[in-house]
């Protein structure tokens, strides 16, 4: 199960892959990408989750992304052995360097959400006051490399669902496991089903159809 779409696992209905252990040369397993239709399933279960999460209070988006936060680090050896094997990298880098700086990103965006704050101001009209409101727009479509894969996960994510926003990301069909590990881990935590979205694939295909598809407000 290679999607992770509306708060479970999908089998991807494009085309198959090998991904290789970089470390070894072996071939750790032979998914399927997405499919344009998983990408759009993808799309839908964002902007459904939308609706209810961008009228949470901030307070509450905070306290589901702390439990967020606890997740990631309860799951920390299991992230870190994956992000190992899909990358090549020591398993010491990955245990002290990738998952605890993203457990701690987890744990700052969640701060960040109750800072939304706007601006008032009365400079641009003569006698008049001009307010800036600080909202979230709708779906994200965010696309990452293969390097760092959790932290560039969590970098895409975190900033996008403290706003209010929902997001489907695409990591890298190279280093996808622990973009996956990070969805699972937002389920798990109690964020509402299609908040956090994964399609799997190669950048033509799979990541053009997410960021040309119309219910991704941003790209």
């Amino acid at each position: 199960m290679h999607q992770f779409i509306a708060g479970g696992y999908l089998p991807g209905g494009g085309e198959e892959a090998k991904r290789v252990n970089p470390a070894t040369g072996e071939v750790a397993e032979t998914p399927r990408y997405a499919a344009i239709r998983d990408v759009a399933a993808a799309a839908a279960a964002a902007q459904q989750a939308y609706r209810g999460w961008s009228r949470l209070a901030p307070g509450e988006r905070s306290d589901a992304m702390l439990k967020l936060a606890a997740e990631l680090d309860r799951r920390a050896a299991e992230l870190a052995a994956v992000e190992t094997a899909q990358t090549g990298k020591s398993i010491r880098m990955s245990t002290e360097f990738d998952v605890p700086g993203t457990v701690d990103n987890a744990s700052f965006f969640a701060g960040a959400a109750r800072q939304l704050q706007g601006l008032s101001a009365g400079e641009y009209l003569p006698g008049q006051t001009s307010m800036i409101r600080r909202e979230p727009i709708g779906v994200i479509g965010s696309i990452a490399p293969w390097n760092y894969p959790l932290q560039m996960a969590g970098w895409k994510i975190l900033p996008a669902i403290a706003a209010g926003n929902t997001i489907v990301l695409k990591p890298s069909e190279l280093t996808p496991g622990t973009s996956l590990l990070f969805a699972e881990a937002a389920r798990a935590a109690g964020l509402p089903d299609g908040v956090v979205n994964v399609v799997t694939g190669p950048g033509p295909g799979v990541g053009e159809h997410l960021v040309s598809h119309p219910g991704v407000v941003m790209a």
